[in-house]
This record gives C-alpha cells, sequence and structure tokens, in this order.
C-alpha cells in the first residue's frame, strides 16, 4: 500500500514527481556527503560527542515531524485504516515496516551508519554497531508512528490544522537556535563544546545504541549492553505506546459520532466595548477576530510577534549587541498591513460591499490599522525596554522608541497602500502556501516595495539620529522619541488617505485578484 500511494501520488502531475525526485537527489547527495564527513572524524577525540549529539537531534525531529506534517504521508494517519479487518499489533508491523519507504529513512539510515563507524574502533564495536545501527532507526520511526498515532485525533482537527500553521514559527526559531549552534561550534574550543550535552544525550534513545559503539570499542561492555538495553526498552515501550494509541482509535467513537454541544451565546461585553463606536470600531473588531480564530492570520502574527522578541536576544547572545535590533519587533508587525484585502480571502466580497466611496475606504483601511497599532504600540514597548535593560543602555530607550515608531507608521502607511495598489490571492487550503499560483511576482512586488517605501520615509529619523550622534549633541536625541512618535503618526494617515481612493477605485481588480486561489 505504501509503495502504491508513492506512485500514484507521483503520477497525479509531472511537477509532484520532478519535485520529489529533486528531494531525493539531493537528500541523497547530502546524506553522502554526511557520511564521507562522518567517516572522516573516525579517531578524533570528539567524534563520540558530536554523533551522540546529531542523534539525540534527528531523534527529536522525528518526534517533532508528525505535529506539523501529517497530511504529507497519507499513512501516518491509522484511522484510514479502521475499517479494515486488521488487528492492532499487526499493523503495528506491518506500519513499522512500511515506514522504512521513504527519503527520511533513508537519510536516518546513513546518518546512523556514519556515526557508528566514525567511532567504531575494535572489532568488538563493529559488532555492536550492527545491532546499534537498525535499533536507531527503528527507535526513530516506531517514536515518530507513536506521537502521530497518539495525537491524530488533534492533528485531523481545526487545531491540528493551525499547529501546522505555526511550523513555519517553530522553524525560524529553531534555525537560529542552530545558527547559534554553529557558531559554537566554530569557537576555538570546536566540537568539545558538545561534550556537555553528549553526557546527558549519551543516557537517552536512541543516542544510547550510538554511544554503545564507542562504549564496546574502549572495552566497556557491560556499558555497552546496558545501552543497548536502554534503546531496545525504549523501541518496546514506544511500540506498546502505538499499539494501544491503534486500539483506542478503532474502538473508540470520534466528534463525526457525538452529539455536538449546544451552541452558546456570545458575549457582547467585554474589551470589545472599549473600541470606538461607527465602522472604524467595528472593523477593528472583525480584524482583531481574524487575528485569533482564522489559522493562516494566527501563525503569520505568532511568527511575527515571536520573532521580533527573539531578534534582540540572539544579536545579544551572537555576540554582537545591539539596541537597535528592537526595532524589528516594529518592523515585523508593520509588515502586517500588507496585503489586508488578501487576508480576507473570498470573505471580501462582502467588505467589498459596504465600499461605495474613499470616505468608506478611508474608514476600513483606519479600522484595520488600528488594530494592528493597538497590539503593537505595547509591544514594541516591551521589546525595547526589554533590549536595554538587557544591554544596560538605558540612555538609548529614547531614540530607539522613537525610531520604532517611525518604522511601524512608514510600514502601515504603505503596507495600506501596496494592499491596493498590489493585491494577491493567499490559498486556504494549504497550510504551507501563502500565494496563489501566478501570483508570486505580485507578492514580491507589493512586499519589496513597501519596503523600499518604509525605508525611504524613515530616512529623516535616520539622518536626524546620526547627525544629532556626529555633531556631539547626544544629550537631545530625547527628542527622537516625540519627533519619531509624531512623524509616524502623520505619515500613517497621509498613507491612509493616499490609499483610500486607490481603493475605492481599483475595488474589481481588487476582488478579482483575491479570489483566484
Amino acid at each position: 500500500m505504501k509503495w502504491a500511494l508513492l506512485r500514484n501520488g507521483l503520477h497525479q502531475s509531472s511537477g509532484r514527481k520532478a519535485v520529489f525526485i529533486t528531494s531525493v537527489v539531493l537528500t541523497t547527495l547530502y546524506a553522502i556527503g554526511q557520511l564521507i564527513g562522518l567517516i572522516a572524524l573516525r579517531g578524533h577525540q570528539d567524534a563520540p560527542a558530536l554523533v551522540v549529539s546529531v542523534t539525540g537531534v534527528v531523534a527529536l525531529g522525528w518526534a517533532a515531524l508528525p505535529l506539523f506534517f501529517t497530511g504529507g504521508d497519507e499513512t501516518l494517519d491509522p484511522t484510514r485504516l479502521a475499517m479494515l479487518p486488521l488487528r492492532p499489533r499487526p499493523l503495528v508491523r506491518s506500519l513499522l515496516v512500511a515506514s522504512l519507504i521513504g527519503i527520511g529513512p533513508l537519510f536516518t539510515l546513513t546518518l546512523a551508519i556514519g556515526s557508528a563507524v566514525a567511532v567504531a574502533r575494535t572489532p568488538a564495536a563493529a559488532g555492536v554497531s550492527v545491532l546499534a545501527v537498525p535499533l536507531v532507526l527503528l527507535v526513530c520511526l516506531a517514536l515518530a508512528r507513536a506521537v502521530a498515532a497518539g495525537n491524530i485525533r488533534l492533528l485531523t482537527s481545526r487545531r491540528g490544522r493551525d499547529l501546522a500553521l505555526l511550523s513555519g514559527l517553530f522553524i525560524a526559531v529553531g534555525v537560529q537556535f542552530v545558527n547559534l549552534g554553529i557558531r559554537q561550534l566554530s569557537s576555538p574550543d570546536g566540537l568539545a563544546v558538545l561534550r556537555p550535552l553528549a553526557d546527558v544525550l549519551r543516557w537517552v534513545p536512541p543516542a544510547s545504541a550510538i554511544d554503545a559503539v564507542r562504549s564496546a570499542g574502549e572495552g566497556a561492555y557491560p556499558l555497552a549492553a546496558g545501552q543497548l538495553a536502554l534503546s531496545l526498552v525504549a523501541l518496546l515501550l514506544l511500540l506498546w505506546w502505538w499499539e494501544r494509541s491503534l486500539t483506542k482509535l478503532m474502538t473508540t467513537p470520534d466528534g463525526s459520532t457525538l452529539q455536538a454541544a449546544p451552541e452558546r451565546t456570545a458575549a457582547k461585553a467585554g474589551p470589545a466595548g472599549l473600541l470606538p463606536a461607527g465602522r472604524v470600531g467595528t472593523v477593528m473588531l472583525r480584524t482583531l477576530r481574524y487575528a485569533w480564530r482564522d489559522p493562516k492570520s494566527r501563525a503569520s502574527w505568532a511568527t511575527s510577534l515571536t520573532i521580533g522578541l527573539l531578534l534582540p536576544v540572539i544579536s545579544y547572545v551572537q555576540g554582537n549587541p545591539n539596541v537597535y535590533m528592537a526595532c524589528g519587533a516594529a518592523g515585523l508587525l508593520g509588515l502586517q498591513m500588507y496585503n489586508q484585502f488578501g487576508q480576507d480571502s473570498s470573505a471580501f466580497w462582502m467588505v467589498a460591499q459596504t465600499i461605495s466611496s474613499p470616505r468608506d475606504a478611508y474608514l476600513e483601511l483606519r479600522g484595520r490599522s488600528l488594530a494592528l497599532i493597538l497590539v503593537a504600540l505595547p509591544y514594541t514597548a516591551v521589546v525595547v525596554l526589554g533590549s536595554v535593560a538587557l544591554l544596560d543602555r538605558w540612555a538609548v530607550f529614547p531614540e530607539t522608541m522613537g525610531l520604532s515608531l517611525g518604522l511601524l507608521g512608514a510600514l502601515v502607511a504603505t503596507g495600506a497602500l501596496a494592499s491596493a495598489l498590489f493585491p494577491y490571492s493567499i490559498p486556504q487550503d494549504s497550510g504551507y502556501k501563502n500565494v496563489a499560483p501566478g501570483q508570486g511576482g505580485l507578492a514580491w512586488l507589493s512586499i519589496l516595495g513597501g519596503m523600499l517605501g518604509g525605508a525611504v520615509l524613515c530616512a529623516p529619523l535616520i539622518a536626524l539620529t546620526i547627525w544629532l550622534h556626529q555633531s556631539g549633541s547626544e544629550d537631545l536625541t530625547w527628542l527622537l522619541l516625540p519627533v519619531g512618535a509624531v512623524y509616524g503618526v502623520v505619515v500613517w494617515l497621509i498613507g491612509l488617505r493616499v490609499a483610500a481612493p486607490r481603493t475605492a477605485a481599483r475595488l474589481p481588480e481588487i476582488l478579482t485578484a483575491v479570489s483566484k486561489g
């Protein structure tokens, strides 16, 4: 069945086949290069620390993969097999064997072989590696399957799709930590910095199986046997958890067979009552609800908020303390103003029915931008305060905050104009596509053009900051806070005034563009 699913999927389109073949070729080349690199480390004093750490990280990746990419493999969803006359235990064995087919298992097997070769120094160690390599692969596969089966009801629900959309956030954050790790490995200590991590992971399956090869090579046979036994016990426990989850899935009802709970009447009181009356307040409430309830919008907001918060911290940890990195928080949130109408998708036609004049368009844009500013102002203040506190440079708070406010106003202004001139559709049927086919050029033009416009609008503030520092008038840099705030408000209002008539005039084109997905 796994071969049939793979073959039929490739027959659906030549593009999918090309992507698959390209992925196989690139993964194979990378795996071969990694294998050669690990073999070259054979005999290096820190090779055991490296292979144990890498094995632990790969196992973590196998555990997290099903949480974000369940839809990539139909056999990860055991509910598809619930109607077949199969018992859980034989099904576990069959799915485990089927899991060996794929790019991921090939990559993991190559990594395990290279790791074993790197630390196997004696015939006894080579013998242990014959057991350790398949054990590493089986533990990783069983871990992925057990996690998928234990959480499949969540992953196939709307909340699960929301989690999948947030995968970009976790990947972006993970890339930053990988970057930090690479910088640490480039230090004079080299691979020695991995020793404390390896001392912990050598007792965590399946990394313990790889370390058993090293233990056997050093003559510590009882230790090697214990580490292999630890990974074997972990494999058996994972298989038991997997079988138990399959039994529960096949014998308990799901949400489709349960009576729906009665709907509750939405309360009208609360923070929503503090919003302005009229169209502006209504648009603000709608925008904030989209940001909270719509999976695409929520993922975009969460990514901007998290990355903006991490930018100053990562810069500090990397040894490049720069308080102006806090301005990135305002910049990332300002980008949320771009493609405002595309974020509504096909629902924008209802909004378009209420826009009959530039005045209506102005109020619509004003409400959307105020909802963004309502979140951006306190968030930017918190990030800037945290940055100056981290670096202990309280004197630069006024200028940093002023520059952030000016940048926010400039990006909101250019975002409103770009939303009217370069709208594009955001597909709602895919968690991994943010631009409809054929509209990639519009997306790049909207974002890059808007960012360049924002940079031009911020040029006066940047020039004023540089002049105050170069002229020795640093005691006057506190003026940048009120100047930046006023400048940001003025640019924001002018941007809305410029974008409103263009929005009203281009409603048919905007409707056509945002409905293509």
